[in-house]
């Protein structure tokens, strides 16, 4: 175990403003990520239903 304890001390930890940060950005990337993937699917099944 004492090596975990002496790689966990080389470990750089993100402050709580960097984490909330990246947090922000995972997020808003998902919900632009959703909405797009929301969009084209919602063309491409009315587009099939039209064909079909």
């Amino acid at each position: 175990m004492n090596g975990v304890q002496f790689e966990m001390k080389k470990v750089s930890w993100p402050t709580w403003d960097e984490l909330r940060g990246s947090t922000m950005v995972v997020l808003g990337l998902s919900l632009i990520l959703g909405i797009f993937l929301f969009v084209i699917d919602f063309f491409l099944s009315r587009i099939v239903n039209v064909v079909l």
